[in-house]
């Protein structure tokens, strides 16, 4: 934590220094003691503490200078750190202005100079103001600070990247007083939000997630030539491979566009996977993988974004989003799946302004005591439900099946069913959604009747279908009909598998058509779907990637 800070100006630099040094000696151990001689250097340093977050307990300013009296000093001091003490530093003659400065500026007191000896004429007086400071004093947060508006677009994706990189933030909003102050303090205007201010005190508007990433310290470029292993995607299947590939000493890059641990990351609670009794969060499993990773060596490449493979005798060239390329003598697909769209008239007018795709603990606090809806039947959709049932005031948990047995694990269903603001509503879809600036209605429509209802909705959550992450690949990789990719045996079944094919063995389990490039978890035609099966794939794709090695 920081400390606070006394704020100390004078512009005679003997008196100065002696105030300094008896501040010091008395206060040094709980403050900082920040002090300058010129008044316009002391307010431009102000706006600069204040983007920094810094907490000022007290200021203590002369009041006859040069550059501007130690009374309208403070008047401007105050607008910034409106809860700091004040007190003015006079001599004789100018005790009516102290005095009168009381009331313009709510001066808190005035000594007279000189103090001497302060232990009977400054450390009473001060000890005295700082101890109601600190009794009234919260501190402040430390770290990220995002100011925009709750229901744009724009600041969802800032959240959710942070929240989802395990980035700790506080998310101000433009109407609240602190959110305010900020913009006004730095001239910005409201069309340029959401502004990132970091705790250097430099801030960002409306950013992509490149400029935040970078900012926050995340590796964007690599720093090898070549790669014994590249992995595509950092959910559990990418992870376990990074912490095999890294721990049997290959030279091992993973590259993820968003965050680590794909849908299984967003979960608030994984209840069924094993060694974890109480369960644990997607984050958590996330974080406890990507630093297991990182300490056998593997390089983690983020926020960055795969475009296309393409394949050099035997070697493969990875092109990225930047224009960048990385080079590999093999690579892992683990770019698993991703929500549907859900097919309802307007829904893309709200997404990421009252409607989102997952992103349940991002949005929680903004639906406290407000009605939601999540639509999906699976175990995200249930543990998205159980989360939101904490914050919100009813969740309505909307599926087209008659129940939940077909889809959901038998742990989340008796959880649902035991939780009194979650209400399940069956066979039923949504048809439309409403809204000004945000989304404020939804249409549900039953199944079997036909009837129709309109109901307010502070959010709505997606959780529906499994689409796979594969429309980027360009290289000509052979896919199911619902574009999973086929890998091993399965691929047999193909014709232009058989055409292309040259080598005189099959290709490996989880290897595809592309000899050197494999695939594990959910993105993988035939995959289980769940968080253990793909960390399973994900490290028996390390074996198959040493096999191939081996022969080339």
């Amino acid at each position: 934590m920081k400390k606070p800070i006394l704020f100390i100006l004078d512009d005679d630099m003997q008196v100065l220094r002696a105030v300094v040094r008896d501040l010091r000696n008395q206060y040094g151990k709980d403050y900082r003691i920040v002090s300058t001689a010129s008044a316009k250097e002391a307010l431009g340093s102000l706006t600069d503490l204040k983007n920094k977050n810094e907490a000022i307990a007290l200021f203590l300013s002369d009041q006859r200078m040069p550059e501007m009296l130690g009374v309208d000093f403070l008047q401007q001091a105050k607008e910034i750190f409106p809860e700091a003490k004040r007190v003015l530093l006079t001599a004789y003659s100018d005790t009516e202005a102290a005095i009168k400065a009381i009331n313009d500026v709510q001066l808190d007191y005035y000594l007279m100079k000189p103090w001497d000896p302060p232990e009977e004429k400054l450390y009473p007086v001060l000890t005295d103001l700082l101890d109601e400071w600190q009794s009234n004093h919260i501190p402040d947060f430390q770290g990220i600070r995002i100011v925009g508006f709750q229901f744009s677009p724009r600041s969802h994706q800032i959240k959710d990247f942070l929240s989802g990189n395990l980035i700790p933030y506080q998310w101000l909003d433009f109407e609240s007083n602190t959110g305010r102050d900020l913009v006004v303090l730095n001239q910005i205007e409201a069309k340029d939000l959401p502004a990132v201010f970091f705790e250097d005190g430099s801030f960002l508007l409306n950013p992509d997630i490149r400029e935040v990433g970078e900012k926050t310290g995340m590796r964007s470029k690599a720093s090898k030539p070549m790669y014994d292993v590249t992995i595509i995607g950092a959910g559990p299947s990418g992870l376990a491979a990074a912490v095999y590939g890294g721990s049997e000493g290959l030279a091992t890059a993973i590259i993820e566009k968003r965050a680590p641990g794909g849908q299984a990351g967003t979960s608030s609670r994984i209840e069924n996977y094993l060694g974890f009794p109480n369960g644990l969060s997607g984050s958590d499993l996330s974080r406890r993988a990507l630093s297991q990773a990182t300490r056998f060596g593997v390089e983690f490449l983020s926020p960055l974004e795969v475009i296309s493979i393409s394949v050099k005798d035997h070697y493969k060239i990875i092109e990225l989003a930047d224009g960048s390329t990385l080079n590999t003598k093999s690579v892992i697909i683990t770019t698993g799946v991703d929500y549907r769209t859900l097919e309802a008239i307007d829904v893309e007018r709200f997404t990421g302004a009252g409607i989102y795709y997952g992103a349940a603990t991002t949005e929680a606090h903004a639906c406290r005591s407000k009605d939601v809806y999540v639509v999906g039947g699976g175990n995200s959709a249930g543990q998205a439900a159980m989360y939101l049932a904490n914050f919100a005031r009813e969740v309505h948990l909307v599926i087209r099946k008659e129940d939940l047995n077909a889809t959901m694990s038998k742990y989340l269903i008796d959880q649902i069913g035991a939780t009194k603001n979650i209400i399940l509503r069956p066979r039923t879809v949504i048809k439309q959604v409403f809204g000004g600036d945000r989304l404020e209605e939804v249409e549900l429509e039953n199944i079997a009747t036909g009837e129709k209802e309109k109901a307010q909705a502070a959010a709505l959550f997606i959780f529906i279908g499994a689409r796979p992450v594969t429309d980027w690949i360009t290289l000509d990789i052979i896919k199911d009909e619902k574009g999973f990719i086929e890998t091993g045996r399965e691929l047999l079944k193909y014709e232009s598998f058989k055409k292309a094919w040259k080598l005189t063995r099959e290709p490996y389990l989880l290897e595809t058509c592309s000899p050197g490039i494999f695939v594990a978890g959910d993105v993988r035609s035939g995959a289980m779907n769940r968080v253990a099966s793909a960390v399973g794939e994900g490290a028996m794709a390390i074996k198959f990637v040493h096999q191939y090695l081996a022969e080339n």
